[in-house]
């Protein structure tokens, strides 16, 4: 046998074979799936909530503004106070539907908001602001941990007026005002409990009689009225809701 009929015929059996290996494969039945993965659980972050009821502390800066009446000329002198310092504290309770929060509040602040004017003849007037309060409802819209919302609701300040006349002699009245209060804050939750938060407030009071006597001025008589604006930071802690 020569060398090209053997290797020819080597070629026709390893093709004899492959065909046979290729038929047995094709009779063989298919490999069993894989048994399918189990999704692995995700649990999303819990959205914050603002419901619950709270107590916090604040401190700030105040300015006020204060309109007399002249008993002269009947015109309003007008003077306002220098920025003073004030810090109170509040409590309150939030309910909270979706993103939106319902909630009330009632806060107090110590102050020192004073100003000074003269009328028409030279006399010397005061006014002191002391301290104000305010029982407000709160509406805000919630973004997981962030709160924006808007107040309204009654104000209180406990104000001393003081009258000094030509001849330095003086005479004062301390007296309740109410009146109105609106404002906005923002208000950020820092952890479960605790939340910060940064408000502006407008407080403004009607026009207050004032009756003052001296030993030169035996009656001096003047309206009043006051307005003040608050801007506050603070720490709330809140005891949590449903």
């Amino acid at each position: 046998m020569t060398l090209r009929a053997y290797i020819g015929g080597l070629a026709s059996a390893f093709g004899t074979a492959l065909a046979i290996c290729s038929a047995a494969a094709a009779d063989l039945p298919p490999a069993p799936a894989r048994p399918p993965t189990a999704p692995v659980p995700y649990a999303p972050e819990a959205i914050y909530n603002w419901s619950g009821f709270y107590i916090g502390g604040h401190v700030g800066a105040g300015f006020a503004n204060s309109a007399w009446s002249d008993p002269f000329t009947g015109a309003n002198n007008t003077f306002n106070s220098g920025a003073g310092f004030l810090g109170g504290g509040q409590v309150g309770a939030n309910l909270q539907l979706n993103r939106l929060v319902l909630g009330v509040e009632g806060d107090f602040s110590w102050t020192g908001l004073k100003g000074s004017g003269t009328d028409s003849l030279g006399d010397t007037i005061n006014t002191n602001t002391r301290w104000t309060s305010t029982v407000t409802g709160r509406v805000g819209a919630a973004f997981d941990r962030l709160l924006i919302y808007g107040k309204g609701g009654v104000a209180f300040a406990q104000d001393q007026s003081s009258f000094i006349d030509l001849f330095a002699n003086s005479a004062s009245n301390t007296f309740l005002r109410t009146g109105w209060t609106a404002g906005a804050g923002l208000e950020y939750a820092l952890s479960k409990n605790w939340s910060a938060k940064i408000e502006y407030d407008y407080l403004s009071f009607g026009s207050q009689a004032l009756n003052f006597t001296t030993p030169t001025t035996p009656l001096y008589t003047s309206n009043a009225s006051l307005n003040v604006q608050e801007i506050k930071a603070g720490l709330n802690f809140r005891f949590g809701g449903p």
